[in-house]
């Protein structure tokens, strides 16, 4: 279980007790007791109101789902105590610092964090610390359950695949391996154009035109345009740091000199400041190519299709003489995916340009020219594209995977992983099991219409 689905599923539990309790006052109280661990209301509280303030909601059947979920958690909790399990103290403080930074930038500041919540941060620290301490000992606990599960030896797979409904075995998608020989556009001429056109509106605001008036007409960040440029106010941290550090040097009403990221090109002017936190306008650009770049390029990818075609040279060879992207070249411009080094891509993991290029083609077939973008990026969950550099490229399709129910002959790793998954799921079943019937526990009877995944529980429901 994330530490995300605990408390998704905290927070759903919650709703179910403290509906409208901004407008009413509660009695604190116990809704379920598991061995010497207390549920309150007061407990959830919160989660509750960080749920209404990410726009989320529940019903009343995942209100039962929670408190399950709950009551689970609590077992593992227990049992981590008795194995003396140590809490990874340094991802407790990055994930609560990314906590607190999200809940800042999401209610626009400490004070109306501290108003909304009705507690000083501090205060909120210490109670988010403690949540991800017993959610880090509850991982713990289900990874040293998991890890007695031995691994599965090919009897074990043979036995999974006797045993199993041919329509519940593992589907394995299609999967391509390729190759690219790659050329970039004349990037200096680019950003220098872009450059000299922010220096222009530089010089505009400074003399007088309104920022928020330029970036309404100018700016390329969509999300922020609209609102005249200004990005609200936020964490440092969820910027690149070359921007942060540019924003937080800056005084009030000053306009930056131009700013670079991987996003492209900025102007920024602060508006406020508040510890690490500030709210700023921007003007993004970025570079653009022009049709000379894409037809010169497009011209010498014909060119070397054709050789290829023809004989006059191997694709890898021309990838090692021609390609500009050193990743691919140096491996005669095979591709792999940079998170998992696999040479093999599902459509998923293909950029949609790519995948458009060579989904009609067959294995040995090269694509025509095409306009792509490059991996020196990454999503933004600040602002809503993904950045990435212009590149063309031809794209040759070295073996295709056809998509097919996994075999034990042909997908031996993959149902390995399977088995293996079913017994580490069967081994957290039989624990929580156990523990249900040995642990004193008691569920409040507004529980009783409940529809547990396990029974077990609604034995443990009072008797009104």
């Amino acid at each position: 279980m994330t530490r995300k689905t605990i408390f998704a599923l905290l927070a759903v539990f919650a709703s179910c007790f403290v509906a409208g309790a901004q407008k009413y006052k509660y009695v604190d109280k116990s809704v379920a007791v598991v061995g010497n661990e207390v549920v309150l209301i007061s407990d959830i509280e919160d989660m509750v109101k960080e749920r209404r303030a990410q726009g989320l909601s529940s019903d009343h059947s995942l209100r039962c789902e929670v408190l399950e979920n709950i009551l689970e958690t609590k077992l593992f909790l227990m049992q981590a105590r008795i194995d003396s399990l140590s809490v990874s103290t340094d991802n407790v403080e990055a994930m609560l610092s990314q906590r607190v930074d999200n809940f800042l930038t999401l209610m626009g500041g400490q004070d109306k964090l501290e108003e909304y919540f009705g507690k000083p941060l501090y205060r909120l620290r210490q109670e988010w610390r403690q949540q991800y301490e017993d959610i880090s000992l509850t991982q713990e606990e289900q990874a040293k359950i998991v890890k007695e599960v031995p691994d599965m030896t090919p009897l074990d797979v043979k036995g999974y695949m006797d045993t199993v409904d041919t329509k519940n075995l593992p589907i394995v998608p299609i999967k391509y391996q390729l190759s690219q020989i790659c050329l970039y556009p004349d990037r200096e001429a680019a950003d220098l154009a872009v450059r000299e056109k922010l220096l222009d509106l530089r010089e505009r605001i400074i003399n007088g035109e309104k920022f928020a008036t330029l970036a309404r007409m100018y700016s390329e960040d969509p999300g922020s345009a609209r609102r005249g440029g200004e990005l609200g106010m936020a964490s440092k941290s969820i910027y690149w740091p070359v921007f942060s550090d540019a924003a937080m040097a800056l005084k009030p009403g000053v306009i930056s000199q131009i700013v670079e990221t991987p996003d492209g090109f900025h102007i920024i002017e602060v508006l406020e400041k508040n510890g690490d936190m500030f709210n700023a306008r921007h003007i993004l650009l970025k570079p653009k190519y022009t049709s000379e770049d894409r037809e010169k390029a497009f011209k010498t990818l014909d060119s070397l299709k054709t050789e290829i075609q023809n004989g006059a040279v191997s694709f890898q060879m021309a990838a090692s003489f021609y390609s500009q992207d050193a990743p691919t070249r140096t491996n005669g411009g095979q591709m792999s995916d940079p998170n998992t080094g696999s040479s093999y891509f599902e459509i998923d993991q293909l950029k949609p340009e790519d995948y458009r290029a060579i989904k009609d083609l067959k294995e040995g077939e090269i694509s025509d020219p095409v306009e792509s973008t490059d991996n020196d990026g990454r999503p933004d969950e600040v602002k809503d594209f993904v950045v990435g550099k212009t590149n063309y490229k031809i794209i040759k399709v070295d073996k295709i995977l056809p998509a097919h129910t996994a075999t034990f002959e042909n997908d031996f790793p993959l149902l390995q992983d399977e088995v293996k998954k079913e017994r580490q799921m069967k081994a957290i079943d039989e624990f929580l099991e156990k523990k249900i019937e040995d642990t004193r526990i008691v569920i409040d009877p507004m529980f009783k219409d409940c529809e547990f995944r396990r029974q077990l529980w609604t034995s443990k429901i009072a008797q009104e």
